[in-house]
């Protein structure tokens, strides 16, 4: 197991000091959530990637988990592993196409915990193919996994969390901003994520309902997404860079789970492209059009043979072993997520500069 993070701890004691939510993006002001060591918080597609991140931070940090996936191996690996370092966890067998499995996974923990805090939407699929290509039946299956996953997710937890609050976290992406070539499907899906997240945001604040809900947009990132897409190229499908570690997207979905925000870009290049696409949209275009296709295909690497588009897989890995450099960090996100910090760190760097100007020129005066 990875070492513990080193944010955890700084989260609990901002919220504990009373920092005030209006600082973060959008926020709902009525909405109080929990410390993440006080928290109980469900994850689904909780067995490998970003979910399988975010399950382990949470747990470092003391935060009980509903571990949620298709792959019931991989996830009683998982729950021995945090029970065993001192952690609390329980796995829930789940299709989150699924409304019965969804309300399974409800169920489990409030039998479990009493409750839960927060509710991750995270599992999800790519198909890499041009669109024509793609059969319905898997462009179906994909949207059962990314859109109605999400939508069943929210409105189960909404269920709960209207009686005791908390927060709904959906996994979005880049591309619910930003389509690109040869992943059509799934940037459609996540548009519809987007839509569906930002409409059930407003409906829960008009009825005042105690929730916080957002929606992480992450960049390109370094997990078996490539491994686990079903794939139509005659080559192996790659990640186009920059390429960014899970940690960026589970420190933010974390924050996220503390302090209410709107919406937060997992790497600064995600940002980057929504800026290019609405300021130049046909020059984007055709940067995409010359670049995307090739950046997405890997002849070096084998091809996989199988995917996770209708059957799990039971490999329980966090990172997919991108071959090129993999950013462990954003500074973008991390500066959208502790504005007071940035700005503290930028006026202290104006004040430094300043002061070095002012005796620079004291110096050059007393010289003269």
């Amino acid at each position: 197991m990875r070492s513990g993070p080193t944010f955890a701890k700084p989260i609990i004691e901002q919220r504990m000091n009373g920092l005030p939510d209006s600082l973060t993006l959008g926020a709902n002001m009525s909405v109080e959530l929990k410390p993440l060591g006080d928290q109980v918080i469900v994850i689904t597609g909780a067995s490998s990637g970003i979910g399988l991140t975010t399950a382990r931070m949470a747990a470092k940090a003391g935060a009980k988990l509903v571990l949620a996936a298709r792959s019931d191996d991989a996830l009683g690996n998982l729950e021995r592993e945090i029970i065993e370092t001192g952690g609390q966890a329980v796995a829930v067998h789940c299709d989150v196409a699924s409304e019965a499995d969804l309300q399974a996974v409800s169920a489990k923990a409030i039998e479990k915990f009493g409750r839960f805090d927060t509710w991750v939407n995270n599992a999800g699929v790519s198909i890499y193919g041009r669109i024509e290509e793609i059969t319905l039946e898997d462009a179906r299956r994909l949207f059962d996994t990314n859109f109605w996953g999400v939508v069943i997710g929210s409105r189960v937890a909404a269920e709960h969390l209207k009686k005791s609050g908390g927060a709904i976290i959906n996994i979005g992406s880049t591309l619910s901003d930003r389509a690109i070539p040869m992943q059509g499907m799934y940037c459609a899906s996540k548009f519809a994520v987007k839509g569906f997240t930002d409409a059930f945001r407003m409906e829960l604040e008009e009825a005042e309902a105690p929730i916080s809900v957002t929606l992480i947009k992450p960049a390109a990132i370094d997990t078996p997404y490539t491994r686990h897409a079903k794939n139509y190229m005659a080559v192996a499908p790659n990640n186009p860079p920059p390429v960014y570690a899970p940690e960026v997207v589970a420190r933010a979905i974390l924050h996220a789970a503390v302090h209410p925000v709107r919406d937060v870009f997992a790497g600064g290049a995600g940002k980057m492209f929504q800026v290019l696409d609405r300021y130049a949209p046909r020059m984007t275009d055709r940067y995409m059009e010359r670049n995307l296709f090739a950046q997405q295909q890997n002849p070096d690497a084998p091809r996989p043979e199988g995917d996770a588009l209708y059957e799990p897989s039971d490999d329980l890995s966090e990172r997919g072993g991108y071959h090129g450099h993999v950013m462990e960090s954003s500074l973008y996100t991390k500066a959208t997520l502790n504005p007071l910090k940035t700005i503290a760190t930028v006026a202290g760097v104006v004040v430094g500069v300043a002061a070095l100007t002012l005796s620079l020129r004291e110096r050059a005066g007393a010289r003269d």
